[in-house]
């Protein structure tokens, strides 16, 4: 038999893969990429991934099918067929979950231009990013849909790059927290994953939406002193080893090693589960500012080491950046006075 039927098959993490045979060799797939198809089931919330999984399965018997039971006989006779593969090859790279959201969604646009003309006019790529009113969305559009176009351009599809230039845009900065003890209250009481979300982040200056929602209690020494990450987890791309206070222990019950510390399973909550209970909680609380998020309880821990220390250095290890430069220019954010009268030169 040249092909067995694939298997939907799921592992311990929640994601799920195809099995079969071909040609008496065994093969996985956790997407479709070798069939030129964007189809990406572990992509999607958990109840449908199996469901999609299941589409994968038919999608590629029925390509193996059809091109001699193999991945590699199929040459793109069109430049439809050559911008979808280039695409699949694109989103096949290790890309973050929200880039590949947004380059999806841009090159489903650009296909229906290369549908009509046979390639991206440029007329309808800068009226595609003049749709973006706000410069920092439209800036960072911009810059993601010029390097799929320059992809696509150095792998010999023909079109231009947009010749729109970047809008200047004014840094909206995450307001400190004065009355930190009153807030964190006001979240403990309003939901219990939210509040220890905020203590981490404020406590060990860990960013909300990856490194703390990623969190396992194997990430925790022992005694739940010191938490270390990985650098494929951290922004910066650095391992990164954190104290964790005593006040942030005190809430912690360490479990399995291998389980999430807020769903106590090895599967994590989506990456807009704080912020959409954030978002809900600032709807009901009492005590939040305009410009106050997830990330100012991050901005406040920053203000109380250096205001401690004086130390940039001690601050860049703590928040985790890859250099002082990117401290400095944070301290400025945090309208940190770096000078004072007393500093200044007498006669």
């Amino acid at each position: 038999m040249e092909l067995s039927y694939p298997k939907v098959k799921r592992k311990a993490n929640g994601e799920y893969f195809i099995e079969f045979t071909l040609k008496s060799k065994r093969i996985r797939l956790l997407n479709g990429q070798k069939i030129k198809s964007q189809l990406r089931p572990n992509d999607f919330p958990l109840k449908e991934r199996k469901v999609r999984a299941e589409l994968l399965a038919k999608k590629v018997y029925d390509y193996l099918e059809n091109n001699n039971y193999s991945f590699d006989n199929q040459v793109p006779k069109n430049e439809l067929e050559l911008y979808d593969y280039l695409v699949a090859q694109k989103l096949s790279e290790p890309l973050s979950a929200n880039y590949k959201k947004t380059i999806e969604s841009i090159s489903k646009e650009l296909r229906g231009q290369v549908i009509l003309y046979k390639t991206i006019p440029i007329e309808f790529t800068n009226k595609y990013l003049n749709r973006y009113k706000n410069p920092t969305s439209f800036n960072t559009i911009r810059r993601h849909l010029n390097a799929l176009l320059s992809y696509l351009k150095e792998k010999g599809f023909e079109v231009e790059i947009s010749s729109l230039k970047p809008r200047k845009q004014t840094e909206k900065l995450h307001k400190p927290i004065d009355n930190i003890r009153e807030l964190l209250d006001e979240v403990k009481s309003f939901n219990g994953n939210l509040y220890l979300c905020c203590l981490l982040t404020y406590g060990c200056l860990l960013r909300p939406h990856r490194e703390v929602r990623q969190l396992r209690w194997g990430d925790f020494s022992d005694d739940l002193k010191y938490i270390s990450i990985g650098g494929d987890r951290v922004k910066s791309k650095r391992n990164r080893i954190v104290p964790v206070p005593e006040f942030i222990r005190e809430q912690l019950s360490i479990g399995k090693k291998e389980n999430n510390i807020f769903t106590n399973t090895p599967i994590e909550f989506n990456e807009d589960y704080f912020k959409t209970l954030w978002g809900r909680f600032k709807r009901v609380s009492k005590l939040i500012e305009q410009d106050q998020t997830l990330y100012s309880f991050r901005h406040s821990g920053a203000i109380e080491i250096f205001k401690r220390t004086g130390s940039i250095t001690k601050l860049q290890k703590a928040m985790g950046h890859s250099s002082i430069n990117v401290s400095l220019t944070y301290l400025r954010g945090l309208e940190i006075p770096q000078l004072t009268e007393d500093d200044m030169p007498v006669v």
